[in-house]
């Protein structure tokens, strides 16, 4: 029998969650108009007020946020209520020297923690559970997000953070942790060390994983399912909106439920802005519509991806997302090919690699070039030169018939990349574009 966290909700008819986003949404926007002078500036040079907005069906009548207007404002300039009223703040890293800082009250952290534990009861957890959380703790809102679901829950919450991986290994096995949450391509890095301490799958007591925070693929959750004996479930969230979240995978398993009474989605035509039908695939914007202290409203994710409100084996009612396909921004143009790092991984892995790779573009007297260095494991290694360049040469065809673009392929030694506790680094672009 399928559990629910909050099943009024979470198993509510349509019109009950278009009423409470009409109702929620006005509420915002009032708000923010009246209490955030960059959002009535924006609204005001759009020419839309606050009554334009009478329901969901009005949202494309407001402006779009972006990542730039986050930086502009820094480090408080969108907050809708006093900083006393704020009681934590997270942020994301910046890449132009000014971080992404959101705030959240009290009202908003327990809001947080009901829809990260909807996501836990989503794939089988209960209070008998030990949720071992391996995302990173501080300012990133993997590690607290997830930590504050699983005690609302009422789960045994084993906070053991990122890196330190052989401690992980064994908390995971005395403990008898059984659910864990941290990167995917950490989980893969994990499933490595477990197998090169000797230690078989039978040995922990895991059923369930939860990996978000990085795009992965259908041939990387099999690989992570296999070698780990649990279930991947993905989880979907960004510090601007709140964290992880935002969506989540049930137990079937087919795209995620994303949570209608704190989010409104839309998917948009990326370069003219114009919303798409539901099943159309494009850029995902979302709004908040119960967030206090941080309620952006239409931001753009510049992930790529599609909604499509259809029924679920599990009863949710919820619209569901598909993983993510890629980013607007960083999409690589090679040769004026769209190139998808997704993509590559997927080739990969259905051609037996470990996940372990790098991406390396540049431009070479005016001719850019794709280079792909793949990490070989170690039953594959071999110094042979002929059989690496017969495995090179069967690799370059399969990326070349997917992606319709040559690339130079490296095969290179186990861990010779870097490996990372949290994100990936998988692209390094070195054009200067």
């Amino acid at each position: 029998m399928e559990r629910y966290y909050q099943p009024e909700i979470e198993t509510a008819s349509i019109e009950e969650i278009y009423r409470i986003q009409n109702e929620r949404l006005i509420n915002t926007v009032n708000r923010v108009y009246n209490a955030v002078p960059y959002y009535r500036d924006m609204m005001d040079r759009a020419g839309v007020r606050p009554e334009d907005i009478k329901s969901r069906d009005d949202l494309h009548k407001l402006p779009f946020t972006c990542k730039d207007d986050l930086r502009d404002t820094y480090p408080f300039g969108l907050f809708a209520v006093p900083m006393e009223k704020v009681i934590r703040l997270h942020a994301s890293s910046g890449t132009t020297g000014k971080q992404i800082v959101v705030g959240y009250t009290r009202n908003d952290l327990e809001n947080w923690s009901d829809i990260c534990a909807r996501q836990l009861v989503a794939v089988g957890g209960t209070e008998h559970d030990l949720v071992h959380v391996s995302y990173g703790y501080g300012l990133f809102t993997g590690g607290l997000g997830m930590h504050d679901g699983a005690q609302k829950l009422g789960a045994i919450t084993i906070p053991v953070s990122s890196g330190n991986t052989q401690r992980q290994i064994t908390i995971m096995r005395d403990f008898g942790s059984t659910i864990l949450c941290c990167t995917p391509s950490y989980a893969l890095y994990l499933a490595e060390c477990i197998a090169e301490m000797g230690i078989d799958k039978s040995e922990l007591s895991l059923k369930a994983g939860i990996f978000g925070a990085e795009a992965w693929t259908e041939e990387m959750r099999r690989n992570l399912e296999e070698s780990l004996g649990l279930k991947a479930y993905d989880i979907y969230g960004l510090t601007e909106i709140m964290g992880p979240g935002v969506a989540y995978e049930c137990r079937a398993q087919t795209e995620m439920h994303s949570n209608e009474d704190h989010f409104i989605p839309d998917v948009i035509d990326p370069d003219k802005g114009e919303v798409l039908p539901e099943g159309e695939q494009g850029e995902l914007v979302f709004s908040c519509i119960s967030k206090e202290a941080f309620p952006i409203l239409r931001y753009r994710t510049r992930d790529i991806g599609i909604l499509k409100r259809e029924k679920c084996s599990c009863g949710r009612t919820f619209i569901k997302m598909s993983k993510p396909m890629g980013r607007t921004d960083d999409m690589l143009i090679i040769r004026g090919v769209n190139v998808f790092p997704s993509q590559i991984e997927s080739v990969l892995l259905t051609k037996g690699y470990p996940g372990n790779y790098q991406i390396i573009v540049d431009r070479i007297s005016n001719q850019d070039r794709l280079e792909i260095i793949v990490e070989l494991s170690p039953e594959t290694f071999s110094d042979k030169v002929r059989n690496l360049e017969q495995m090179a040469g069967d690799l370059r065809e399969a990326v070349r018939s997917t992606l319709g673009v040559g690339a130079e392929i490296r095969l290179v030694a186990p861990k010779t990349i870097e490996r990372s506790t949290g994100k990936a680094v998988r692209v390094i672009d070195k054009r200067k574009l």
